[in-house]
């Protein structure tokens, strides 16, 4: 990111609060102390305001601002563009549903640094938030869990920029290949929405699905591979080491792989309801793949309610830690397991029905299988029940 001002006020008009200044720079903090010398209100978001109903009085505290900037090594700019906030709200109005507007400062500029591991773009919004100064933002939220981040397209005098964030459930965004692409607006709200509405919603919507779709999918995957992996040791008689399988090894290996399978099959848990939601039973073309729908919604009703009371029991822990309570614990993550494995056996038996239809809705070409895949696509592998522990040392 290029070296800023040490310190700079940048004046803009709002309509609701008259002349609204925000600090920035590496030493904003001589260019806030200027604004409070002068006369400037500082707002919660970090912005200073000075209302203009007092024509006489604004300029004189414009002037002393002035005044008070160079005393404290702090430069003062107007800006050409309308006050971000008020540009925010109006564009908020003109987009479909209730969304809620919120501005955030950037004073110090490696705080929008924060923004990059959350921000869900392949476009120009993420190049500027990594390689340009950013000093303020407006973010917009909605109750469908769609949060947009609105800026000034730097460089320019005109234009504003429109990405997303990633939404929940989502990590490592950074180069995510399904990331939609931000676009770029005019000032003119109605304008503006109309992209944002018909344009970049739908393929945020359309990206958004083929990533539960591959989340979904790599999931699956993983625990078929570790089940081949436990099927070549039983199988053999083998440990990994080559080494003959004892009862103890045999036993680590099953909790191995329930482990992983339990890990893996919590990203079928966080986005499978909303495969199955777009993915509707009724809408299957044919019976079967209708009856496969409504066993992997079963599947995961029953999952779910495992996985409440397993957070149950955790959270129970967390406030009574007890060392005589781990052979409890160890009994209640093999409840878990026992309620949850007919679910993951449902899922790797009929999880290919939601997968296809969901990658047909975005036009998305199915994934090619492994080689161990392919082994395990025939049948669905009969997954080893909890084994007991050995009675000398219980798993913690």
């Amino acid at each position: 990111m290029p070296a800023s001002s040490l310190a700079t006020i940048t004046l803009a008009f709002s309509r609701n609060a008259g002349i609204v200044a925000i600090p920035t720079g590496r030493q904003y903090r001589w260019a806030k102390t200027a604004l409070s010398t002068s006369g400037f209100q500082r707002h919660d978001d970090g912005t200073f305001a000075l209302p203009v109903g007092d024509p006489q009085a604004a300029r004189t505290t414009v002037a002393d601002l002035m005044r008070a900037a160079q005393r404290h090594q702090a430069s003062v700019r107007a800006s050409s563009r309308r006050f971000l906030g008020d540009v925010a709200q109006d564009f908020a109005a003109q987009l479909r549903g209730t969304w809620t507007v919120e501005l955030e400062v950037y004073s110090h500029p490696l705080w929008q640094e924060d923004l990059v591991p959350w921000l869900w773009d392949c476009g120009e919004l993420s190049q500027a938030v990594q390689n340009l100064q950013v000093p303020y933002a407006a973010v917009l939220s909605n109750d469908a869990d769609i949060t947009l981040l609105l800026i000034e397209r730097p460089g320019h005098q005109h234009g504003y920029v429109v990405g997303a964030f990633a939404p929940n459930g989502f990590t490592d965004n950074y180069h995510e290949p399904h990331a939609p692409r931000s676009v770029i607006v005019p000032a003119a709200a109605g304008l503006a929405g109309r992209i944002v509405n018909d344009r970049f919603l739908p393929a945020y919507h359309q990206a958004l699905l083929a990533r539960r779709t591959t989340t979904v999918e790599d999931a699956l995957a993983r625990i078929r591979e570790e089940y081949q992996t436990w099927q070549a040791m039983v199988a053999s008689g083998r440990d990994s080491d080559a080494s003959p399988l004892r009862p103890d090894s045999l036993h680590q290996a099953n909790a191995t792989l329930r482990d992983l399978a339990w890990t893996a099959f919590r990203d079928v848990l966080t986005h499978g309801p909303a495969l199955l939601e777009h993915c509707p039973s009724d809408a299957a073309p044919r019976r079967a793949d209708a009856d496969a729908l409504e066993r992997l919604r079963s599947a995961l009703h029953s999952a779910q309610r495992a996985r409440a009371e397993w957070n149950d029991v955790k959270d129970g822990l967390r406030q009574s830690p007890d060392t005589q309570r781990v052979i409890p614990f160890v009994e209640a993550e093999a409840q878990r397991d026992r309620r949850v494995w007919p679910a993951i056996e449902t899922w790797l038996k009929d999880g290919d029905v939601l997968l296809q239809q969901a990658r047909a809705s975005y036009g998305g070409q199915p994934r090619p299988l492994r080689a161990q895949e392919t082994a395990l696509s025939a049948t669905v592998p009969s997954l080893p029940g909890p084994a007991a522990a050995p009675d000398a040392a219980p798993r913690r």
